[in-house]
């Protein structure tokens, strides 16, 4: 398999619980979130329900969270915070820095919202719910709350910006304002992945499909950053 091209898998999500307090109860809050999106999809994600999945008192949400919105970007955060630590770490193992940006483009347009499975096999149905589910907040806070959005998806961005900047250094990539690139590179592959995403909804994901628009996306992405 080609690195550079086909990820290695993503370990499952983790939540890093302080089982007492404040910090205890949010991320035990943002957890159940995530695990009903997967579960049920966005409709499945109401208050009640996380508050039947955690054991917890209405109180508990509305102390860490004041609606659904916050506890969707609480999601957003945490699956992105993960993602770009993973993609720093599993980066270290490539050789150059244009190999790691491919291998972080190509991951997102495999659908990167699903981080432990970045290429679904044929038929499954399993995190369809959840990453549908993401993708439609997306586009709706992207309007209503972009500047939490923004915060949420910042250390996605970062990590591109700096990888760009790496690859500028190495003389892989023309010069350019990395933070300015990066957006641009995150805008074109969350709208392109979430169309995916939601037009596969209905059905199941295609491993075929997602790899030529991986592809697709890489080779706009590598003849945009060209020497």
């Amino acid at each position: 398999m080609d690195n550079a091209t086909h990820p290695t898998e993503f370990p499952p999500l983790r939540f890093d619980r302080v089982e007492d307090g404040a910090t205890g109860r949010a991320m035990r809050i943002v957890e159940a979130a995530y695990h009903l999106l997967d579960r049920h999809g966005l409709e499945g994600l109401t208050i009640r329900a996380v508050l039947a999945e955690t054991g917890l008192a209405r109180r508990a949400f509305y102390d860490n969270f004041t609606g659904k919105d916050d506890l969707v970007l609480a999601v957003f955060a945490q699956t992105i915070r993960a993602a770009a630590q993973h993609y720093r770490d599993i980066g270290r193992s490539y050789g150059d820095p244009l190999s790691r940006l491919r291998m972080v483009v190509t991951s997102i347009g495999l659908g990167a919202a699903n981080i432990d499975e970045p290429e679904p096999e044929a038929g499954s149905t399993e995190r369809l719910h959840r990453s549908a589910a993401l993708s439609r907040e997306h586009l709706r806070l992207a309007e209503s709350r972009p500047s939490d959005l923004q915060a949420a998806l910042a250390p996605l961005i970062e990590l591109l910006a700096d990888l760009l900047r790496e690859t500028v250094a190495a003389g892989q990539a023309r010069d350019c304002d990395p933070a300015l690139q990066a957006t641009l590179i995150y805008n074109l592959l969350s709208t392109t992945v979430h169309t995916q995403l939601l037009t596969e909804e209905p059905g199941t994901p295609d491993p075929a499909s997602r790899r030529r628009l991986a592809e697709h996306i890489w080779e706009f992405v590598r003849r945009a950053i060209a020497v």
